[in-house]
């Protein structure tokens, strides 16, 4: 039997989008802008390292992750955020960071906070495994709205003190998805502080850190150690998906305090999935290249120029700091994609799938989520035909 708790889940995205868009034939050449799924070519080499490395699939994978790759992702995240992590004891390889943000709050979710149930804070909208792991722990989530208001990050810092002291775990996914937002050193600083004050952790999603337009976003285990905050105090989730333009490779990482570490990888141990060698040997390799991620930024940011271009004088138009969606105010969400997909043939998802009704709100609602994965060309067609259907 279907367990009572999991009831309230809404249907996920794609299969409601399917349903929306499916029964109507497109209204012109189709664009798919919906998954955020990297279509930019990765390192040619990487290929070629897994096929030198195929014997490798002859014997289980280690399940935290070669040694060479947690100390490949080990001096990655020195070069990149300055932080020093022992790769043995605060890094553990992940089959997808999906797998991650899931998997952290099985392991470190308590059973109660203070007597009571445990709270998680959601951003709202926000990637929908965060309420599943909540769901799934016996947790119960709280919904912050992610706005215009709140520079489309949640503000935590304005919840109830007595909220805040039953809370065990704040799920924040910085650079944001959908809305491009960039946690900044003063957000970082605050909610750490406030996560010290009231005793919970902080799972930091930073899958988006390395598609960036101007200076490099600040990395939450980076402000934790600049702050002298408790090591357990912040946990970390990175991947190549994005990165590197490997979503197939499957090739994550989580990273924080040893003793949530060790937790998490004895979790790991009964029932996670390790990457195949083989990729681990890839991703050793990826992980230390950054001439192929300066050119993904690159053509990234051609993108949002052409956004910028060709949608700029929207009113509410928001031009993203960093990630590859542009989350574009409309009417209705719903009505927004019906309609470009029936008169244009242009995908795209509405925001309310990615978010929850809250007393009757949804911040979702009034708009559209519009990924810019397609080639240049095709992407300026798409949105070309989007302007002139939406808001012409």
């Amino acid at each position: 039997m279907f367990p009572e708790r999991f009831s309230n889940l809404p249907a996920y995205a794609f299969p409601r989008l399917r349903a929306l868009l499916d029964v109507h034939e497109p209204g012109g050449p189709v664009a798919h802008m919906t998954i955020g799924e990297p279509k930019h070519t990765f390192p040619a080499w990487v290929s070629d390292v897994i096929a030198d490395h195929a014997h490798e699939f002859n014997s289980y994978p280690p399940n935290d992750g070669t040694p060479e790759l947690l100390q490949a992702i080990s001096a990655w995240l020195e070069h990149r955020f300055g932080v020093d992590l022992d790769s043995e004891r605060q890094i553990m390889a992940l089959n997808g960071t999906r797998e991650g943000l899931y998997n952290a709050a099985m392991a470190l979710c308590p059973e109660t906070k203070n007597g009571a149930q445990p709270l998680v804070l959601i951003p709202n909208p926000f990637y929908q495994v965060y309420a599943v792991a909540t769901v799934s722990v016996g947790a119960k989530p709280v919904f912050v709205p992610a706005t215009a208001e709140t520079g489309f990050l949640p503000d935590y810092t304005a919840l109830d003190p007595k909220v805040l002291d039953q809370v065990a775990i704040a799920y924040v996914c910085s650079p944001s998805n959908p809305q491009g937002a960039v946690a900044s050193e003063s957000y970082w600083r605050d909610l750490i502080a406030l996560a010290e004050r009231h005793d919970f952790q902080i799972f930091a999603d930073e899958c988006y850190s390395e598609i960036y337009r101007g200076a490099a976003p600040v990395g939450a285990l980076e402000m934790a150690a600049k702050l002298g905050a408790d090591p357990e105090r912040v946990v970390i989730f990175h991947s190549l998906s994005k990165r590197s333009n490997l979503p197939g490779l499957r090739s994550g990482f989580v990273a924080g305090g040893p003793q949530s570490m060790a937790r998490i990888k004895q979790l790991r141990a009964y029932s996670g999935a390790p990457l195949p060698t083989p990729l681990q040997r890839a991703a050793e390799r990826v992980w230390s290249d950054e001439e192929h991620v300066a050119e993904n930024r690159r053509l990234y940011g051609e993108k949002f120029d052409l956004a910028d271009q060709i949608l700029g004088d929207i009113p509410g138009y928001h031009s993203p700091e960093a990630g590859f969606f542009l989350w574009l105010p409309v009417e209705d969400g719903e009505e927004a994609a019906l309609k470009a997909w029936t008169q244009t043939g242009v995908r795209v998802l509405p925001g309310a799938y990615l978010s929850r009704d809250i007393d009757g709100e949804n911040p979702g609602k009034t708009y559209i989520r519009v990924a810019l994965v397609a080639p240049k060309t095709e992407v300026q067609d798409a949105l070309t035909r989007l302007r002139a259907c939406l808001w012409a």
